[in-house]
């Protein structure tokens, strides 16, 4: 990737190669991939400074860490204005519990993906989120049986 241009096939075999393992040295990509490890550098940092790596975090098993509970839930907001639609972004974004917050059509406005400890501790986060919120209309709640899949890395 150069300053101003698009993603080349070094780029792009190198953002695969750190999205299946984020700590792989720049030695080891460069081999795989056939460029010095200083080019590797400079490539992921321009991948960075770009946004294109948006971060590098490590993915924790949320039952090995007692949030052995799932569950999608579907809101509907009473009102779509837009700044009640930016208050309920920024309560969800900043509610640990919530994984992830999509804004969508279709029934519901958002579908939040949700850990909890357990009942006590998902109860809890209703009370917080949705029920003590006037603009929610309601709310369907899954719980979520198993987790089949769970995935970060995009198509490149």
């Amino acid at each position: 990737m150069t300053d101003d241009g698009p993603l080349d096939e070094f780029d792009r075999e190198i953002l695969r190669r750190l999205q299946l393992d984020a700590r792989a040295t720049g030695e080891d990509i460069g081999a795989a991939v056939h460029l010095s490890a200083a080019a590797v550098q400079r490539r992921i940092k321009l991948l960075r400074q770009s946004g294109v790596i948006a971060a590098e975090v490590a993915i924790v098993d949320p039952v090995a860490v007692g949030q052995a509970m799932s569950f999608v839930i579907g809101v509907e907001l009473e009102r779509e204005r837009a700044d009640m639609l930016d208050a309920f972004r920024r309560a969800a974004r900043a509610d640990p519990n919530v994984q992830q917050c999509y804004y969508v059509t279709g029934v519901a406005d958002f579908i939040l993906i949700v850990v909890a400890r357990d009942m006590a501790d998902f109860e809890a986060f209703t009370r917080r989120l949705l029920f003590d919120n006037a603009n929610i209309r309601r709310f369907t709640t899954s719980v979520v049986m198993s987790r089949d899949k769970i995935g970060n890395t995009v198509p490149i």
